[in-house]
């Protein structure tokens, strides 16, 4: 508790802060209920997408055999050569007062390649292994949303509990003090005055 003056400027500075602590304190509990609610929804969705992207890998296996032809075409030939992510296409925007990236588009180099130089299932891995690309760039930003989410989450926790269990309650105390101390001046005030009355009136006798 900070030192505090046992005056009445002190008092009306100390009602003055209790009233905006708990009028503050209303609104960074809402915040915590809706960062609370948005990560929930937020956490769901990137289960949802790590489990698709698990089972668009897990897919590739009966690619295994077909696969193993992309060993034998030249280094600059094979398929991780033909399908090479450019950039991740991401929107800022404001979620329960959080700027955190959203998703758009993972974007991919044009590669132009001879069709005739590969075999047919070629052109199908590609567009599968682009699939399991895009989805693990959605992935990583839904992990990070959540991370961004999740300090702010802890941020607002902690303001939540300072107001509530610290600043609150040191301002109530700070102002029963402060009265108890004006009470028991004024209580002094009037006695001294009745005592300072009673000789004037002795001495008048």
């Amino acid at each position: 508790m900070g030192s505090v003056k046992l005056t009445k400027n002190d008092l009306k500075k100390q009602k003055d802060q209790l009233k905006q602590f708990e009028r503050y304190l209303p609104t960074l509990q809402l915040k915590k209920q809706q960062l609370q609610t948005v990560i929930m929804k937020a956490a769901d969705e990137l289960q949802r997408k790590e489990r698709e992207l698990l089972s668009l890998i897990d897919g590739m296996e009966n690619w295994v055999a077909v696969f193993a032809e992309n060993g034998t075409f030249a280094e600059e030939n094979r398929l991780e050569a033909l399908v090479l992510p450019d950039k991740v296409v991401c929107v800022r925007e404001n979620i329960a007062g959080v700027s955190v990236p959203v998703f758009k588009e993972l974007t991919f180099r044009e590669i132009v390649y001879d069709i005739e130089a590969y075999p047919l299932w070629v052109d199908e891995a590609l567009v599968r292994l682009r699939e399991i690309s895009r989805c693990d760039a959605l992935v990583k930003t839904l992990r990070r949303q959540t991370e961004l989410l999740g300090r702010e989450l802890r941020l607002t926790s902690q303001r939540v509990n300072l107001f509530e269990k610290v600043k609150i309650p040191e301002a109530k105390e700070n102002i029963r003090r402060i009265e108890i101390y004006l009470g028991d001046q004024q209580t002094s005030a009037v006695v001294r005055g009745k005592i300072a009355k009673k000789k004037r009136q002795g001495a008048a006798v």
